[in-house]
């Protein structure tokens, strides 16, 4: 169906009352929840980011409203991603700076925020149910750690995220194992499982059973996946934003093994390529690539060649692709991200892969709240975050709109339209990461059989 049959107000209609079409689909999709209803764009941003995606895949009338039903349908668990974005409060971050605050006081307030307030304010509490409702998605593995290995850098966002899900706890919680998913589908809920952005470290180098220590810490907090690094070379191996890609150090052996043992899932997301497939050939319990893409396709250092891929997928695991145009290539819209997901699922199979975006949604109020912040002109310009080791040409850019946070409706519809049946494709949603978690249970071995710090232990 062309874009001038296929109206904004027909697709609003056809979003709203899929149901109502009478799609034919597998006896083994369970009913519809009750609120079908919220993959209606509630706002002129999610109705242009689907315009520009539908401009894009221009599927058929029955594509569309298939796909609509069997994502309502689907237990949709994000591979790694962000919960939507409130909009800081202007007021409070002025106010703050009236009364001199320092630097690292108003660098936390500014990312505080917009992680707190739709837990403490009204609007930006319906501004962010309706973008999570509008997205159809169930779970996120939510990036609730800085980019860091200090425990108190990292334990930050995991307080933030902890305080927002106790806070909306009747609408969206904390998911503390793979059961809880399943019964956030089965309750129409919402929830976060949570992911940190590193490995905590106290870095005293004590031995090594003490450094990897805040592992168990962070586990019991809610942690179920951690970095082995972060783009930088740290103690347990080399960031993709290295020159040079020495691997996994013995160190970062013993994490992994730490890691396994805990039921906390190794992701080499942001690891060299090497790290990456050494990480695969020693753990010994699914792993993942959580939010990448495939060289083969485009090659980027965010993305991961096929070598390391079929290791991941060897383990078990599986590897998400992001929406990040940058790292896609090519024409870096919706069809570019199904290019990437078909590559996967075609030569390593339809259990390996995943959806983790690596996008969010921010809400519509945040411009002009930020409009309200004192623009400060003392001081020496900000230098970049140590984390933040982006190779020339490397940075990401400006995202395609199709690429929206809010489109995983069109992400279904896509796979629809490239032929995928549909258990295959609530596989790629949520079915292959919720196995991969529930892999992840009782540890096999015990501290005492671990060899820590040797190489191939």
């Amino acid at each position: 169906m062309s874009m001038e049959n296929l109206s904004r107000r027909s697709f609003l209609e056809t979003s709203a009352g899929a149901a109502a079409l009478g799609t034919a689909l597998s006896s083994r999709v369970h009913p519809a929840p009750a609120a079908a209803g919220p993959l209606a764009p509630p706002n002129e941003t999610i109705r242009k980011a689907r315009e520009a995606a539908l401009a894009i895949l221009q599927p058929s009338q029955n594509e569309l409203a298939h796909g609509l039903e069997l994502h309502a349908h689907s237990l949709v668990f994000e591979s790694y991603g962000f919960a939507p974005r409130a909009a800081p409060d202007g007021g409070e971050i002025g106010r703050a700076m009236a009364e001199g605050a320092s630097e690292a006081e108003l660098t936390d307030l500014r990312e505080e925020l917009p992680m707190i307030r739709m837990a403490t304010d009204q609007r930006e509490r319906k501004e962010f149910l309706e973008a999570f409702r509008a997205a159809g998605v169930t779970c996120i593995f939510q990036n609730a750690g800085e980019e860091s290995n200090d425990p108190l850098r990292l334990v930050k966002r995991l307080a933030r995220f902890t305080f927002t899900t106790d806070l909306l706890r009747d609408e969206l919680f904390r998911a503390v194992t793979p059961d809880d998913i399943v019964a956030a589908k089965q309750q129409n809920r919402l929830c976060l499982y949570f992911s940190a952005n590193g490995v905590p470290l106290p870095q005293q180098w004590n031995n090594v059973r003490d450094e990897l220590g805040f592992i168990r810490v962070f586990q019991q907090l809610g942690i179920r996946m951690m970095h082995v690094t972060y783009n930088r070379r740290n103690p347990l191996g080399d960031g993709c934003g290295e020159p040079t890609d020495g691997g996994l150090s013995d160190f970062g052996r013993a994490a992994v093994a730490e890691m396994n043992r805990l039921g906390v899932i190794v992701d080499v997301a942001h690891s060299g390529w090497r790290t990456s497939l050494e990480a695969a050939q020693v753990s010994k319990q699914p792993m993942v690539a959580s939010h990448t893409t495939a060289a083969a396709v485009h090659r980027h250092i965010r993305s991961k060649p096929d070598e390391v891929i079929r290791a991941i997928c060897d383990t078990g695991g599986l590897v998400g692709i992001c929406c990040i145009s940058g790292f896609l290539g090519g024409a870096g819209h919706i069809g570019t991200f199904l290019d990437h997901i078909d590559y996967v699922a075609k030569k390593f199979g339809v259990d390996r892969v995943a959806i983790g975006t690596d996008v969010a949604y921010e809400s519509r109020h945040a411009a002009a709240e930020r409009a309200k912040i004192p623009k400060r002109t003392e001081g020496r310009p900000s230098l970049p975050r140590w984390e933040a080791l982006w190779p020339e040409g490397s940075a990401s850019g400006p995202g395609h709109p199709s690429l929206a946070w809010t489109n995983w409706p069109l992400f279904t519809v896509g796979l629809v339209q490239r032929g995928y049946p549909d258990d295959d494709i609530q596989k790629i949603l949520g079915g292959n990461i919720l196995r991969v978690a529930r892999c992840m249970g009782e540890p096999r071995v015990s501290a005492e059989q671990i060899t820590y710090g040797y190489h191939g232990s």
